[in-house]
């Protein structure tokens, strides 16, 4: 209903669920070591585009390809929110931050950049001016040491404990 990637949109996201990897970093940048929780449904990792002041935030996406908010169904909806409540308790955790926000975009009036819904988790420290700075490409092997202690975090707290 309210679709707008191209028709020979070729989707980062889909590809880092199937698990492929680009070394030249063209059409998917993310890495394998990126994702901190996986399941059937949902898979959560590092963000690849990192702002000064709130490096290592997450990013949750269902594994199968919905573009936007209308056209996610509602059960999955709800794993991608149980899991961002997840993700927050891992951050503040893990990274010792002071807040938690979430963000997500939809179409190009709202922002929307790849054609897969996604919901970015970032940690928040005071006057971090997340809303006043721009995001960067970070290198793989600064998100490593990220995803490590958030992987560590999820082993070690089941998701499906609760």
């Amino acid at each position: 209903m309210y679709i707008h990637m191209p028709s020979n949109y070729t989707c980062p996201f889909c590809l880092v669920v199937k698990g492929e990897e680009d070394e030249f970093n063209k059409r998917v940048q993310t890495k394998q070591q990126d994702i901190i929780y996986k399941d059937d449904d949902v898979t959560a990792l590092i963000a690849t585009l990192w702002w000064p002041n709130n490096k290592g935030h997450v990013i949750i996406i269902p594994n199968k390809h919905f573009e936007n908010i209308f056209d996610l169904p509602i059960e999955i909806a709800t794993k991608i929110h149980k899991l961002s409540q997840q993700v927050s308790l891992a951050l503040k955790e893990c990274y010792g931050c002071d807040g938690i926000s979430t963000r997500q975009h939809n179409e190009p009036g709202g922002s929307q950049d790849v054609w897969h819904y996604h919901l970015h988790v970032y940690p928040r420290y005071y006057n971090d001016n997340l809303y006043l700075t721009h995001g960067n490409l970070s290198e793989p092997s600064d998100r490593v040491v990220y995803a490590e202690k958030l992987r560590a975090w999820f082993q070690s707290n089941i998701l499906n404990k609760s």
